[in-house]
Order: structure tokens, then sequence, then C-alpha cells
């Protein structure tokens, strides 16, 4: 990993002083974020929470980095595509993988989500967890996001690391729950954005254990799904994985809603908990916040349109 992130500042920058949230706006929800955090760290505050059951977690993709023109695992997929081929001469005339071979970009939008299955099922099965990390990595120290042209581990949102940083520099483990690969995710999330690999929780399939003709023990990546980590499925990933109930939740879209609602839920259980919606901006590198709630405040679906936040466009 000593070649990976190597220009990427995201966990090693220091906050201004005074202000653990330098990049934000000063407004209602760098305020809501500051409020939460002091009132669930301070041990006079009736909204107390104990240091075991300061449990944060965020969404990725939208929001602690770019989604756009596409989710970037899925690039990744496509651009393994003349590998897999490469291994299976089969599928070099067989849709979508003929589509993809042909490099037409437009054809390759109207893909429908049967055929990206295929795509992933083939591109991401098959090899062991060792070979997969080894080609992941190998993928994020070279490509690069076809408009910022940087690697899409740079194109993190500054805004949204100074939060990781503020929730962990006071007692908060910090978790990304992404419906993205969770072995993919878990090659970078230390790096990028402090959080051990232990520590994410996303889409998984299955492994099997075997052993090598020199008797060495592996695992090997099947084409079986064990937990789709998008919709209902993130508040259940949480449960099987972390086994908290979340006092924070961040998120960016529909998939994220689920992850919410649970989250916000805790506060008529009796917890003190917090979520906030944000929208990101395909056109620009910005954030909307919605709907962050506070302690106290009943919970609900995010509404109304609340802070445009300017992010790092590096």
């Amino acid at each position: 990993m000593s070649g990976l992130l190597r220009s990427v500042p995201a966990v090693a920058q220091a906050p201004a002083a005074g202000d653990p949230l330098p990049s934000w706006n000063d407004g209602a929800a760098k305020q809501a974020i500051l409020d939460f955090v002091r009132v669930t760290t301070d041990q006079a505050s009736q909204s107390y929470v104990r240091p075991e059951e300061r449990i944060a977690t965020f969404d990725q993709d939208g929001t602690l980095w770019v989604e756009h023109p596409m989710y970037s695992q899925v690039v990744y997929c496509l651009d393994r595509v003349p590998t897999v081929v490469a291994k299976r001469p089969e599928l070099k005339n067989a849709e979508p993988f003929k589509t993809v071979l042909s490099g037409n970009r437009a054809a390759m939008a109207k893909l429908s989500m049967r055929d990206l299955e295929k795509i992933l099922a083939a591109t991401l099965t098959g090899m062991t967890v060792d070979e997969f990390n080894a080609e992941a990595m190998k993928w994020l120290e070279t490509a690069r996001h076809p408009r910022w042209q940087r690697p899409y581990t740079e194109l993190v949102y500054q805004p949204m690391l100074e939060v990781l940083r503020h929730l962990r520099d006071n007692g908060y483990r910090t978790y990304i729950v992404t419906g993205g690969g969770q072995d993919f995710v878990r090659i970078y999330s230390q790096q990028v954005y402090g959080i051990p690999p232990e520590q994410v929780v996303g889409t998984a399939g299955a492994t099997k254990f075997g052993y090598g003709k020199d008797g060495k023990p592996f695992l090997t990546k099947e084409p079986k799904l064990l937990l789709n980590d998008n919709d209902a499925g993130k508040p259940e990933g949480i449960h099987l994985m972390i086994g908290r109930r979340p006092r924070a939740a961040f998120g960016n879209s529909n998939g994220d809603r689920e992850m919410l609602e649970w989250t916000a839920w805790g506060m008529v259980r009796g917890s003190r908990c917090w979520s906030c919606m944000m929208t990101p901006r395909a056109s620009t590198p910005t954030v909307r916040l919605r709907g962050c709630r506070t302690p106290g405040s009943v919970p609900s679906l995010p509404r109304s349109m609340a802070k445009r936040r300017r992010m790092d466009g590096r």
C-alpha cells in the first residue's frame, strides 16, 4: 500500500485553530454538527452518549467521494472486462461484454441492470481474495476520473473528511455503510478516510476456503451474494456487522433512506441520534444538506433544503 494515495492529505490535515470544520460555511448545518457532538460528549448533558455507544455511519458514493458520471467501482469493472475476456474468449462476442469491448460509451450507458450484474459477476469473482486486492489496488493507483483527471481516491469531499475527524476526536467510531463492494472499499478506506477495513460494511459476496497445490490456504471470491447493502440492506447490514444502532448517520440518496430512518427512529425510542441527508450535484462538486436533525427534534424524512455547501474541487 505504500505507493497508494500518497498525495491525499485527507486524514493528515489539521483543522484550523479553534474550528474543527474549517471548510464549512458558518450556518445552521455546521452548527447542528458541532452542537450534536458537544451535547452527546458532555457528561453534564441530558443527551450524553456513553463512549461505547458512539457510532456514526456514512454512505460513501456521493457522500464521501464522487459518484458521477457513474459509480467508481462500476468503472473499475468495465475497465476489467478486456482482461476477463482475454482469459475467457467465449465472452468476446457475448453481450454485454461485446458492447463494453466496443468502447461505445452511449451503448454502455444503455446497459440494463441485468447486464451490469453479469459484468460485476465476471469481474469481481472467480479469483482469490489476494488476487482481487492486488488488481483493485493497481487500478486505484492508475485510473483517472474522466472529468477531473485525478485518481478517484483524491476526489473526496474535504468537508466530510473534517466531519469524520471531528467525530473521531470526540470518541465516535466512524463506519462506512455502502452499497458498493465491501472488499473494494476496504482496500483504501484506511488511507483515504481513516476508517479501518473492519469498519466498512458493504455489499458482500461469498468466499470459499481451499488449499493450493503447495498446501497454502486461500479464499476464492464466489458468485453468490451474501448481503445487498443498499436500501433496507443498510440497517440490516449494520445490525449484522456492527450490532449497535448508529447515533449519527449521513447519506445522499434514496438508497440511504432506511439507514437514516432507522437512526432517527432511535430518538423516539429514547436514544440521542442525528441523521443527515445530502444531495450532491453532478455538474459541480457541491453538496446540499437536508433535514438535519439535532437531539430532541422529531425524526422524519428529509424534506426541505437547508444548506448548500461548496466542496473541494480537486
